[in-house]
């Protein structure tokens, strides 16, 4: 019996630009922090850099192309800042605003709707150089950018994403050093996040200024669902400081107005510097939150687990991606409704969930059972959530192809479409075809 969703649900994939384009010194574009960050020696696997990546820069067209072939009615991407402005800030660079226009025209052609997502962890060197987002100005930097953007595609964009995963821009970049730009600061890094967060709060009316009546604006989030390892009190306040650091520190703001009391009090001489308008300006209403879900997590009492004093645990017996993430479609169920509850979003999107697997091409083909699995487990809970009166209005995979994983660089495959990245050929795996059979019946078999 087939699991219906609502009339009008979006079916697309989404990508980044750093992980798909290529073509780095191509069309005026300037560099960027994950430039630099990639080409430092012991960064990223095997020395991996994105400079060609998956070549989308130049097979956009044949890209389109797959996504119609895909059945999708959706395709959200980022906006690379620096091919719009190479030096950050000052003069726009028409090659890139070029780029995405036409874009941003071939999707409507082929009856997909755009997503754009202004920053998805690209920041042009230029700012870094002068503070990056440790720098109060980033969020005008960044507001500025958001106007030259949206002053060229307001006209045909009806949907916009301020920022991807401001958690991992900000943790993974400046405490944990995992990402670029590479520091070792929890100081920073909470600062950072409250200026991600500032910057989204002040693009919000100028996107909003710059689009046709009725154009929506929302933020992409990673979440998850937070279990203590165990019944112990120890392990269930650390799961409640977990929760309060990945989602509550981002949601509550945006929400709510005000950060965690309890993660402000436990940040002490850490927690950011706030002047008195911030709040306001980053709790501006918006249209929808994008959740980006992958996996729970399970947090265990750690008196050497960092900052929050907490580790993550693998459960027993748990079926695992690639990534070494657990296969926990429930959480995502458990997630959408308390986001429902809590904060109350006027919708949702899923704006990123997928599995990296061990993909391999075979007498021409993909043979991705385990990922059909996961996208099919993950499905059926978001329609569950639907059930319970989540407002949820759409699901877009990650990702649409096979790409640069940021510091695992081209070890790890999450694309519904395989690509050689000797030859840049791409084929269409088993789970893009089932995808397509989703996306065509609005319904999951």
């Amino acid at each position: 019996m087939a699991t219906t969703f609502p009339e009008g649900f979006v079916w697309g994939t989404a990508t980044s630009a750093y992980q798909i384009e290529g073509a780095v010194r191509e069309g005026g574009r300037g560099v960027s922090i994950w430039d630099r960050f990639s080409h430092t020696p012991g960064k990223t696997e095997n020395g991996d850099t994105g400079d060609v990546a998956s070549d989308h820069y130049h097979r956009w067209r044949q890209d389109v192309g797959l996504m119609k072939e895909l059945g999708l009615n959706a395709y959200r991407f980022s906006i690379a800042w620096p091919r719009i402005i190479p030096d950050g800030s000052g003069a726009a660079n028409q090659a890139g605003l070029d780029f995405y226009d036409r874009l941003v025209d071939a999707l409507l052609a082929a009856g997909i709707e755009p997503f754009p997502t202004l920053y998805h962890w690209d920041l042009p060197e230029a700012l870094y150089d002068k503070g990056g987002w440790l720098n109060r100005d980033a969020a005008g930097w960044f507001a500025d950018y958001a106007a030259v953007v949206s002053s060229r595609l307001g006209d045909r964009v009806r949907r916009w994403i301020t920022h991807n995963e401001p958690f991992v821009a900000a943790f993974e970049g400046y405490a944990l050093g995992s990402h670029a730009p590479g520091l070792n600061d929890p100081k920073a890094a909470l600062q950072v996040a409250h200026h991600l967060l500032l910057s989204h709060g002040r693009a919000v009316p100028i996107l909003r200024q710059n689009s046709e009546a009725g154009a929506q604006v929302g933020i992409a989030l990673n979440l998850s669902w937070v279990d203590p390892a165990s019944e112990r009190q120890a392990d269930v306040e650390a799961a409640q400081r977990f929760d309060g650091l990945l989602n509550r520190l981002f949601l509550d703001p945006l929400f709510r107005g005000a950060y965690p009391a309890d993660m402000l009090a436990y940040a002490g001489p850490l927690a950011p510097e706030v002047e008195p308008e911030d709040l306001l300006q980053i709790a501006t209403p918006i249209d929808f939150l994008g959740v980006n879900y992958y996996s729970r997590a399970v947090v265990a009492d750690d008196p050497q687990g960092g900052p929050l004093g907490a580790r993550q645990i693998v459960p027993p017996y748990a079926e695992l991606t690639e990534m070494g993430w657990e296969v926990y479609p429930e959480g995502l169920r458990q997630l959408l409704v308390r986001l429902h509850q809590e904060y109350h979003p006027a919708a949702l999107y899923i704006t990123e969930n997928g599995c990296a697997a061990a993909d391999r091409l075979q007498d021409g083909r993909v043979h991705d059972p385990q990922r059909i699995a996961y996208l099919s487990a993950h499905l059926a809970a978001a329609h569950q959530a639907i059930a319970e009166g989540v407002p949820l209005r759409g699901y877009l995979v990650w990702s649409l192809l096979d790409n640069f994983e940021w510091a695992y660089g081209y070890t790890k495959r999450f694309g519904l479409v395989y690509v050689d990245y000797a030859t840049q050929a791409r084929v269409v795996k088993d789970s893009g075809a089932w995808f397509r059979q989703v996306a065509t019946a609005n319904a999951l078999p």
